[in-house]
């Protein structure tokens, strides 16, 4: 899955000392950096992956300089002195108090998320829309997946259904939903407790749901997707859309992206390709012939700075006839 801005931001600024990461949030509204705050908190510095999505962030922005190993910090020490540097010691102490509240709540689904699919599936059995909705929600895509299938038909309509247009939830309703839920599989053998949480805004609300339904089988994927629809149809577009972005195209196969780009008009590659991340823009041209990439490389020298939305609007191109591959059942992928 593609990082998000927020995601990018807290892994670059957790790749410098707290003095320069000060610096680079002064001019920055409080709200956002407590948002990005809150992404830092979810980031697991030993983590393989993690060593892996930094390089490639401080790839992006510092062109393509290779990084070195990153030196053990303490995460306590880097907040309190990167917060008061920014905002002032009592913003600071604000932001931290907010993050407090939310890494408790992360810690009441440990146990749940790191429940086997089957112990899921029977906790969830008879519980409210509401509940398993939630639940999923504080899943990983994958194991969301696999839940999702095991569900009875209409549980499995309904949960979705409040995922995608879901309704406040406070801060006590999901203690008292993870408590519940977590009574249910204390009741059953073998439930262990690591896992990490994450708390997720409206449109990765959206994108964790079409991951979920793009690994399902046609049948049933698209009949979730009419219920979705039918519930509401700008959802539905977007969960459509979101199964497939700009951002997923390194992990389609080879011969899929080339079935599916080839009649995408050297202009509009070219417009696409512009300012692209570099794993998506070889991804792309390794699966061209070399007459187009000759093609787009003098299309894009003849071009003028494109808008923003000029690009945004090419890489929609690009991208739609991967969507209908999806949608037909023919794409195929190398998503882990």
């Amino acid at each position: 899955m593609a990082l998000t801005g927020r995601q990018k931001a807290a892994i670059l600024l957790m790749s410098l000392d707290a003095t320069t990461a000060a610096e680079l949030l002064k001019d920055i509204d409080p709200e956002e950096v407590q948002d990005i705050a809150m992404e830092i908190v979810q980031i697991d510095p030993e983590e393989q992956s993690h060593k892996k999505e930094q390089e490639k962030v401080v790839r992006e922005f510092f062109n393509s300089v290779q990084k070195k190993q990153a030196p053990t910090f303490s995460m306590k020490g880097f907040f309190s002195d990167m917060l008061v540097k920014a905002l002032g010691k009592e913003q600071a102490e604000k932001i931290q108090s907010h993050i407090k509240k939310a890494s408790k709540q992360k810690e009441l689904f440990k146990g749940i998320c790191s429940a086997s699919t089957d112990e899921l599936v029977l906790a969830l059995e008879g519980e409210h829309p509401q509940t398993i909705a939630v639940i999923l929600s504080e899943l990983t895509p994958t194991k969301g997946q696999e839940v999702l299938v095991l569900l009875d038909e209409e549980a499995r309509l309904k949960a979705v259904c409040k995922m995608t247009n879901p309704e406040p939830i406070g801060h006590v309703v999901k203690h008292r939903i993870a408590g519940i839920v977590t009574k249910k599989l204390e009741s059953l053998e073998g439930v262990e407790t690591v896992i990490i949480a994450k708390p997720g805004q409206q449109d990765q609300n959206l994108r964790k749901i079409a991951l979920m339904l793009s690994g399902l089988e046609k049948e049933l994927r698209d009949q979730l997707l009419n219920e979705i629809t039918d519930n509401n149809d700008e959802t539905g577009k977007t969960v459509k859309n979101l199964m497939v972005t700009w951002e997923d195209i390194p992990t389609i196969a080879d011969r899929s992206l080339q079935e599916s780009i080839r009649t995408v008009e050297a202009g509009k590659l070219a417009m696409a390709l512009h300012g692209a991340d570099e794993e998506i823009a070889q991804k792309i041209r390794s699966n061209i012939s070399e007459r187009m990439v000759a093609m787009v490389d003098e299309e894009a020298s003849l071009m003028q700075e494109p808008l923003e939305k000029e690009v945004l609007d090419a890489r929609e191109e690009v991208v739609q006839p991967l969507r209908e591959a999806n949608e037909e059942g023919t794409l195929r992928l190398v998503r882990e």
